[in-house]
């Protein structure tokens, strides 16, 4: 899944996620010189419209689908009232998927603006997930992009990208090294939401209403997948091991950028993740959630 850009209210940002069933998300430029990753999945499809591969799912009253070409897409918000969320018309088994995503300038604490892979509705309780959400802050600090991954079905996890870096890689878990994850399709999810209990410095700042509507716009959906019913030759588009360049970007995106490691917290069991002890960057547990976040 992919969001594959982040636009401010005035000014640009972008952001990029992949995964095996391939997530893209586009963050804020850096002022250190970034390396290219030499490989640029979002440039290689051709962007659809929102009505076309997404329907409401909650909050219809607080979107506002556009039809003018050539990004079409839609704009939700959150209020006192609501928020808002679309999925999918279908499921996925993998594939690449990605937006350009705009998000609100200035006071934006306790506000989850999220694109997201899910099958929690068709296994509730026992799913996988893939998450970017993007938390809202205060004025004068960044974003924080925070990556999760629920990985309670079998198959390897994914990997992420940010402007077609990447940020995070999972190395595979299965013996022969030939599934993917996840295992059970999963639908395409955006959103907007209050998450003011934590999403701000651990809660410190809450979503403060006398600055509604807290607006986001997803645009230019890039949806390239496998349904799953397809034959088990159909592939992710964009898949495979990181190329030399890629590992580069990566190190500099985590050097520079990341804020948090679910590895490195004392406050974790890390009886449940033992990839943290094998692995150089971290994975997911079968049986637990992982998280990393970024500033942009």
């Amino acid at each position: 899944m992919a969001i594959i850009g982040r636009r401010q209210q005035q000014g640009v940002a972008a952001a990029a996620a992949t995964l095996v069933a391939l997530m893209a998300v586009v963050v804020a430029a850096a002022a250190e010189a970034q390396p290219s990753p030499g490989v640029y999945p979002s440039r290689m499809f051709r962007a659809r419209e929102f009505g076309r591969d997404f329907r409401s799912l909650w909050g219809a009253e607080h979107q506002q689908q556009e039809a003018a070409a050539p990004e079409t897409g839609v704009t939700v918000w959150l209020d006192r009232r609501s928020g808002s969320g679309f999925k999918s018309r279908r499921a996925y088994r993998s594939g690449y998927f990605g937006a350009w995503v705009r998000l609100q300038r200035g006071y934006t604490a306790g506000v989850i603006t999220a694109f997201y892979l899910s099958n929690g509705e068709a296994h509730p309780g026992w799913h996988d997930e893939v998450d970017m959400e993007f938390l809202g802050t205060t004025p004068g600090k960044p974003y924080t992009l925070q990556t999760n991954v629920f990985s309670l079905g079998s198959g390897d996890p994914p990997r992420f990208l940010v402007d077609d870096v990447p940020i995070r890689r999972y190395g595979r878990r299965s013996a022969g090294g030939a599934a993917g994850f996840p295992a059970r399709p999963m639908w395409v999810y955006g959103s907007i939401w209050d998450a003011s209990s934590w999403a701000t410095e651990d809660g410190r700042y809450r979503a403060d209403y006398r600055y509604q509507p807290f607006v986001a716009r997803f645009s230019a959906f890039l949806l390239r997948g496998c349904s799953p019913h397809a034959p088990r030759t159909c592939a992710a588009p964009v898949a495979g091991d990181l190329t030399a360049a890629q590992l580069a970007a990566m190190r500099w995106a985590q050097r520079f950028h990341m804020v948090y490691n679910y590895c490195y917290d004392p406050k974790r069991d890390h009886s449940l993740t033992p990839e943290c002890r094998t692995h150089l960057h971290p994975s997911s547990s079968s049986s637990n959630s992982s998280s990393s976040s970024y500033h942009g």
